[in-house]
This record gives structure tokens, C-alpha cells and sequence, in this order.
């Protein structure tokens, strides 16, 4: 299942300006600003200035958050995407309630202690980020993330992404019996989406205490279909493996 455009001009448009040159462009603007997000709960908030807004809208970077302030625009980041900012571009700083800078560590074991499987996700996440796809939630599908080829308004999803790691139990319970294959394909099907699955090892080390584990993960992808009989025929002869590629 390729991507599915929206609009004659939207394929041509991502060309032109690829998600590549979008983040560089974000990383830079939010170094120069010497820019600073706050901690607050599970997510972080982040304020942009005007150009900056239209760059982390660009981006799909955060979700914007209505006030009455005129000069600055306020951005609600989960936490994968913060940590990501934070920790991997280092294009932001974080801070607490106090106003004081928290350090890498300090801010991954609150964000662990704040979401399940925090660890994981966010290799997940920055697995798929780092391949220039565009990463939202998906839980509206039932799914941990959604990938995008571009920005949403250019291009539909592609992938729904569920996010196992054997090392932690699966702690979702999630694909264990054919009926669970069956039912998340099929709802995969109905929103014309590609299930894929990205299994991460922690080879061993269980120990996730500070950002650095996550570099000795290991992730390997699995695009899962259903197989259609009337497709498969031997006079039709056999199909080409699909491939999880990077963007640029």
C-alpha cells in the first residue's frame, strides 16, 4: 500500500521541501532561541515565537495550545517528542516547576515513572523520527504511533505502528493469538493503513536508568498483511517484499 496523496500538487509539494530540510530548519531556530520547555505532568510546554510556530507546525512537532497571548504561541509536546528534542536533537532545555534546568537523566526517569513502557516507545519513536517519518499518536486506531510521509496535510498515514518489547512481558498483552493479528489487520485495512510492528530488544539489559540504555536496543521491523487467497495464485505468480524505508 503506497502513499496516498491528498491533492495533484501535495507529492510535488513534499519534494520540494522534504521533512529533512523541515527539522534542520526547526533545530536551528530553536537553538538560536536558546529555547526552554516546561515540565508539566506527562507532557511538556513549549513557547514559539511566530516563525517558529510555523515551523513546528511544519514539523508536527506538538500540538498547538489556545491563550490569549498575541506574541507567542504555546505547544503541548508528549513526552516522546520532548525527550527527542531534548535529548537528541538538543535543540531545547527543559525545565520544572521551579524554573531550574533538568538534566538527561533526571528528566528520563520522570518521564518513565509518568508512562508505561516509556523506555521502549521513545527508542520507537525516535527509530521512526530519525528516518525523517512523521510521528503522531495513534491510539485512535488502536495503535501506539501513526507514521506519515510527510505533513498530514499533504499526505495520509501509511503505517500503524505497534511497538513490542518481549524483554518487558508485553505488558499489552497485544498480538499474542491469531485473533488479535486478525482484528488489528483488519481494522489496519479499514483505515487503509500498513500494520507494522517494531519488536525492540533490550538484549538483557533491563536496566533503564538513564537515557543511554536505549542506545544498545535493538529494533527490528515486521510489516504484517493478511494473506488473500485470490492473490496468491500460483498464475499470478509472486509478489514483491515491501521494505520500511527511510524518508529524506
Amino acid at each position: 500500500m503506497g502513499p496516498r496523496w491528498k491533492g495533484k500538487a501535495a507529492e510535488a509539494t513534499s519534494l520540494a521541501d522534504p521533512m529533512s530540510k523541515i527539522i534542520s530548519r526547526l533545530q536551528s531556530s530553536l537553538i538560536e532561541s536558546n529555547s526552554h520547555g516546561i515540565l508539566s505532568g506527562c507532557s511538556v510546554l513549549l513557547a514559539a515565537h511566530p516563525e517558529q510556530t510555523e515551523i513546528l507546525n511544519q514539523a508536527c512537532f506538538g500540538r498547538p495550545i489556545i491563550t490569549t497571548e498575541k506574541d507567542k504561541q504555546w505547544f503541548q509536546l508528549c513526552l516522546e517528542e520532548a525527550f527527542y528534542l531534548c535529548y537528541v536533537m538538543k535543540c531545547i532545555k527543559i525545565v520544572g516547576g521551579n524554573n531550574c534546568l533538568i538534566d538527561d537523566t533526571e528528566l528520563w526517569q520522570y518521564m518513565a515513572s509518568k508512562k508505561d513502557c516509556f523506555p521502549v516507545l521513545f527508542k520507537a519513536y525516535s527509530h521512526l523520527r530519525m528516518k525523517n517519518w512523521v510521528v503522531r499518536a495513534g491510539s485512535q486506531y488502536g495503535v501506539d504511533f501513526v507514521a506519515y510521509r510527510h505533513h498530514p496535510a499533504l499526505v495520509h498515514s501509511e503505517y500503524a505502528v505497534l511497538v513490542i518489547s518481549e524483554e518487558d512481558g508485553d505488558t499489552n498483552g497485544r498480538l499474542r493469538v491469531w485473533s488479535d493479528f486478525n482484528c488489528t489487520l483488519r481494522l489496519c485495512g479499514s483505515v487503509a493503513k500498513t500494520l507494522l510492528v517494531l519488536f525492540i530488544s533490550k538484549n538483557g539489559d533491563n536496566r533503564d536508568l538513564t537515557p543511554s540504555c536505549v542506545e544498545n536496543y535493538n529494533v527490528e521491523e515486521r510489516i504484517i498483511s493478511r494473506w488473500i487467497p485470490e492473490q496468491s495464485r500460483e498464475n499470478q505468480g509472486m509478489e514483491h517484499k515491501k521494505s520500511f524505508k527511510s524518508q529524506t
